[in-house]
């Protein structure tokens, strides 16, 4: 299960409709799997998850869809926006590896 519905990231990115749908949930399962990985554990592992981190990835999922077209023009963007690094920074297990 996802820590933000469909239906809220719609609303957060003020979409109407269903013609995005697909798209929309494949950004939202990107953004929360990128988070997960930023933090160094499945975000399904807070629980409950924290209305921050929801936000982080409702930001995620809102720079997903509006750079969507950029690729098309050859320009390249950072994988995620300053303030989705700075709210998950507080979450984050490890931040250096020791070689292991």
């Amino acid at each position: 299960m996802s820590a933000v519905s469909l239906d809220l990231a719609k609303a957060h990115m003020k979409v109407d409709g269903t013609a995005e749908d697909e798209l929309i949930s494949l950004y939202l399962e990107a953004a929360q799997t990128w988070c997960g990985n930023y933090i160094g554990k499945p975000i399904a592992d807070l629980d409950p998850v924290p209305a921050d981190v929801k936000i982080a990835i409702l930001k995620l999922v809102s720079f997903y869809y509006e750079v969507r077209s950029l690729a098309t023009y050859g320009l390249s963007v950072d994988m995620a926006p300053q303030g989705v690094t700075s709210i998950l920074d507080s979450y984050r297990e490890k931040w250096f590896t020791d070689g292991e």
